[in-house]
């Protein structure tokens, strides 16, 4: 169904989001929406290149009397984050996304938005079309593959884009002008296993649920409970107390997102026994999260099923490493009251064949406490028999003291809406760390609408701030003259 969004204003963007609703693009799966962009420059007579990781390139000369302006990038990221409800029938690959209009807000039925980051090349897709809107000299980038890693950008071509000033849209809250981010790198922590023979009475199913979870960036900071860490104490607790087997453990969905279940499957011969320590953990657990998590589930089930299990040195290993990894925020800005300036997430803990992983995504804002984070894992894993690998590291972008076009964005702001611009830093990743690396000392900036719940199936954005984000970044661009 199309046209749901035609007749609301800013209608050209939300005409142009509502058309990349309906083409999939899934992180690594853009190259239908970026041969889109790419035609819609062409029949546009804009200059246009489309490299070798998708990502596309837009040019469009100044208006008139902008000629000696700066030259202005707009950016934003093509893929978005595929999830989805469990009772809902959907495929990323090939279904469009089913939008509607509740009041204020673009809403789906039961899939991420894809607002994030939608909005951003549907706004420059607006400006792009436009034979009135005054401008500088724009250069449109639409990257790919951002919210699994940043390939997109981190394969652009060094030296491809020249521009003065870069305006990132991809943030979420409007009114909030980020100057910095976080850095970051993925840890992988493999604990070898070896499988033993164990004649237990008894098998459990114990399983952590209904916590909140989170954005292991934007949500490190509310003291959210993470399922693998509970269950690393749960664990513990028993095996303080009784014989206990593990056979495998499995937990959370994503390296970036605050896991919110773990399971494992258990051998055991003290029923009673097991069944008290679980439900005096559980209300220790229950009481310290009451307000943070007030829904967590600690429930376990009884199965008929015979598993081999890790042996006890893999189990002590196992232990330790869940009890041991860092988890949440790990030091607060000393510059920026309120900034998170580095954390750490298990976000994920599988067991495959041969070894049980955990995988984290480590943050901060100064790298060297990235790398001490790392080097703290590091030193865990020695203890404990397994091996440490760091992949997929991005840079922070530094907060810089003086800024043309922050300084610009909040003279125009006060003028626009009669308030103060907030001016501030995120503990996520942005593109803007690498963008600075590919394009030297440029003046950068991120903003955006705002938007709800992103990457969750309830993702939604706000139509009337998407307008004022839109039009307060004409005015912006009408200034630069």
């Amino acid at each position: 169904m199309e046209n749901v969004l035609k007749g609301i204003n800013p209608e050209k963007v939300l005409c142009f989001f509502e058309k990349l609703t309906q083409i999939p693009r899934g992180s690594g799966n853009e190259k239908e929406v970026s041969d889109y962009l790419v035609n819609f420059a062409k029949e546009r007579n804009l200059k246009v290149k489309q490299d070798g990781a998708l990502n596309v390139i837009i040019e469009k000369d100044a208006t008139e009397g902008y000629e000696n302006a700066k030259t202005v990038i707009l950016q934003g990221h093509m893929d978005i984050v595929c999830a989805k409800d469990k009772d809902v029938e959907f495929d990323f690959e090939k279904d469009p996304i089913n939008i509607y209009v509740d009041g204020d807000m673009i809403r789906t039925k039961g899939t991420t938005l894809g607002a994030d980051n939608g909005i951003a090349i549907a706004m420059a897709m607006a400006i792009l079309d436009s034979n009135e809107i005054k401008h500088p000299k724009l250069i449109v980038l639409a990257t790919t593959n951002e919210e699994t890693g940043m390939e997109g950008v981190m394969n652009l071509e060094k030296g491809s884009i020249k521009g003065d000033v870069l305006i990132n849209i991809d943030s979420e809250e409007e009114g909030v002008l980020l100057a910095s981010c976080a850095g970051g790198v993925r840890s992988t922590v493999s604990l070898p296993i070896e499988y033993v023979d164990n004649d237990f009475k008894y098998n459990y199913v114990v399983s952590v649920d209904g916590l909140l979870g989170g954005h292991s960036g934007i949500e490190i900071d509310k003291k959210r409970a993470s399922a693998i860490k509970l269950m690393g104490r749960i664990l513990s607790a028993l095996n303080d107390e009784i014989e206990i087997g593990i056979s495998e453990i499995n937990g959370g969905e994503k390296m970036n997102a605050i896991a919110k279940r773990c399971e494992v499957l258990l051998g055991l011969n003290n029923r009673k026994k097991f069944e008290k320590i679980i439900n005096d953990v559980s209300v220790d657990i229950k009481n310290e999260l009451k307000t943070s998590d007030g829904f967590i589930l600690i429930e376990y089930e009884l199965v008929d099923e015979k598993k081999k299990y890790i042996s006890v040195q893999n189990k002590k290993d196992l232990i330790s490493l869940i009890r041991l990894m860092p988890q949440g925020v790990q030091t607060m800005s000393a510059d920026i009251e309120g900034l998170v300036e580095s954390s750490s997430n298990v976000g994920v803990i599988r067991t495959d064949e041969n070894r049980i992983s955990l995988n984290s995504a480590i943050r901060s804002s100064v790298r060297s406490l990235k790398y001490e984070i790392a080097n703290r894992i590091d030193y865990l894993s020695k203890l404990t028999n397994s091996t440490h690998k760091l992949v997929a590291e991005y840079p922070e972008w530094q907060f810089k003291k003086e800024s043309y076009i922050r300084d610009l964005m909040s003279k125009v702001y006060m003028d626009k809406f009669n308030d103060e611009l907030k001016i501030d830093a995120i503990h996520a990743g942005l593109e803007c760390g690498f963008l600075k690396e590919k394009l030297g000392d440029i003046d950068m900036v991120s903003l955006g609408p705002n938007m709800y719940d992103v990457h969750t199936p309830n993702e939604h954005v706000s139509i009337s701030s998407v307008k004022n984000v839109y039009e307060f970044l004409l005015e912006v661009l009408k200034e630069m003259k």
